[in-house]
């Protein structure tokens, strides 16, 4: 450890005794380029897009960069009013004979939305018209009084005609955007076949996979298409059935261009407090690396975790699933932090190309402020969770090496969670002039403890830079995070325009100070800091 050349206090909160940890950063040693793998966003409801908070939160995922899209219900039958878990297009009717109507209007709003902002769609091929399916009445289900499962979770009853909407879809967005742009897309067929979402057999599901791939492939052989966007691995329907379509595909030889299945966690409120489930979300990771692993074919290709979350419900409030408290505050963003290193050392040790973890969050319209639902904002106002991505846009470059006591065994980690210390690490990129290093103290268990004290080294830089400036950022209960102020301001759910505008400010990624300017030493930089509970912080330095 070399001599302590500035002390930084990272939070607000009273420095008392806790078991300090020792993170190492070396800048010199590059470890794999930086990728955004972080930069998948989703939603049920893709009309929330052209809503007028959607339309908000659209723009700022664009000034994080090239984000991902991916929305259900983009060929659902309907007037493109939303509600909870539901959207629609009407992209396809019929006349009265059974000729085919498409109709893209509601699609191209949501489309030219994303697109124009600069999104990338991660387009997902779904769901059933309701003239297009086996079984169409009823069609339209009321969430959550009356079951999902309804009409247009169906096979389509003539699967030509469901090829040709998938055709006349690509052929439109070429027309409407151009091929590069589409090219830039993936088309993902269906959303968890495994389940309810898709009422027929794996065999159908498969015949609905190949059909749509010859027509979007039909368009342009260089466009992306892929699949099967199951439920977790580690669960009994979605191993097998992953299994199942990697052998199909391997047998039949039909395009794959990528593969995509879901991981999730398992929240409950334990002895009055909130205990997060991240062995469940990583053991989904791991299982289904696992059975990649055993097709040499497909082992390299791109994998998305097409939604990689918590848990799974996210139009359920904390109101009515109290588990899902954790939504609100900084509690939210520490786990997806800590999933987000767990799930790259998994893609690390398996030699995976894991290219993309989708965070199923959006908004909500029309729903009261901080109701606990799964979201990156509400109404109008960014949660903590949309900061923890703001950190993760300003890295740039080559990942770095970091070594950290604070480290737990990545074995440990996806087999019984954090449930005992806690799991205080970081991640470290290094671009130009610039060391960005993203640190979290997350642990499982929602209690109170007192902050962690860390020392950090950083060795690497320029012998010749003398003095560099230092500047971080906090996610925690006092920073970064718009819950605590509105708590503060005594929840109002119909807040003044000042306090609006108080709560907006809160909402953004505050930093606590200009900085400082520090002696290195021989390319070498030490410091004493603190770090909260259920915290992150992004720590940058500049010279």
């Amino acid at each position: 450890m070399k001599p302590i050349a500035a002390i930084v206090a990272l939070s607000a909160l009273p420095l008392l005794a806790a078991q300090p940890v020792t993170i190492h950063v070396d800048a010199s040693k590059v470890t794999g380029p930086w990728r955004p793998v972080w930069s998948y966003f989703g939603y049920d409801e893709p009309n929330y897009t052209t809503a007028k908070y959607g339309r908000k939160l659209i723009g700022e995922l664009a000034e994080l960069g090239p984000v991902h899209v991916r929305t259900h219900n983009l060929l659902t039958t309907g007037d493109g009013r939303y509600a909870l878990k539901w959207g629609s297009t009407n992209a396809y009717t019929e006349t009265a004979d059974g000729e085919p109507v498409y109709d893209w209007k509601i699609l191209d709003g949501i489309f030219d939305t994303w697109v124009h902002a600069g999104i990338v769609p991660f387009v997902e091929i779904g769901f059933m018209p309701e003239a297009l399916s086996t079984h169409p009445e009823p069609y339209k289900h009321d969430w959550p009084r009356t079951k999902l499962e309804t009409g247009w979770s169906y096979p389509p009853k003539d699967y030509d005609k469901w090829a040709e909407l998938v055709r006349q879809w690509v052929r439109h967005a070429v027309a409407r955007y151009g091929l590069a742009e589409v090219k830039k897309w993936s088309w993902e067929v269906w959303n968890e076949p495994d389940i309810f979402y898709w009422q027929g057999t794996p065999n159908e599901y498969f015949k609905l996979y190949d059909m749509s791939v010859r027509a979007v492939k039909s368009v342009s052989p260089d466009l992306r298409v892929g699949g099967p966007a199951t439920t977790g691995p580690a669960g009994k329907n979605g191993g097998p059935y992953l299994r199942q379509f990697l052998e199909h595909c391997a047998r039949t030889g039909v395009p794959l261009d990528f593969v995509s299945y879901h991981a999730k966690g398992h929240p409950e409120i334990v002895n009055g407090h909130e205990q997060m489930g991240l062995s469940a979300n990583l053991r989904d990771v791991a299982a289904g690396l696992a059975i990649l692993a055993a097709f040499p074919q497909y082992r390299n290709l791109p994998i998305v975790l097409s939604e990689s979350d918590p848990e799974g419900c996210g139009a359920c409030s904390a109101r009515t699933h109290p588990a899902n408290a954790y939504r609100n505050g900084s509690l939210y963003p520490a786990y997806t932090a800590a999933s987000f290193a767990s799930i790259l050392k998994l893609a690390d040790r398996a030699h995976a190309n894991i290219e993309g973890m989708l965070t199923w969050a959006f908004e909500f319209e029309d729903q009261p402020y901080f109701d606990g639902f799964r979201t990156l904002a509400t109404n109008g106002i960014d949660k903590p969770l949309l900061n923890l991505f703001r950190m993760e846009a300003r890295m740039h470059g080559d990942r770095v090496q970091v070594e950290s006591d604070g480290a737990l065994p990545l074995d440990d980690i996806v087999q019984h969670g954090v449930r005992e210390k806690p799991y205080i690490d970081a991640i470290a990129t290094k671009s130009g002039k610039t060391v960005s290093i993203l640190v979290w103290n997350y642990h499982d268990e929602d209690v109170d403890v007192p902050p962690s004290e860390l020392s950090l080294a950083i060795d690497g830089l320029p012998p010749a830079a003398k003095r560099v400036h230092f500047s971080y950022c906090n996610i925690d209960a006092n920073h970064s995070n718009s819950w605590t102020a509105w708590k503060q301001m005594g929840e109002p759910q119909q807040p003044t325009p000042a306090q609006y505008a108080a709560l907006e400010k809160a909402g953004q990624l505050g930093t606590p100070g200009p900085g400082l300017d520090v002696a290195t030493s021989q390319g070498s930089l030490s410091m004493e800091l603190k770090l909260p509970r259920e915290a992150v912080s992004l720590i940058q330095i500049n010279w």
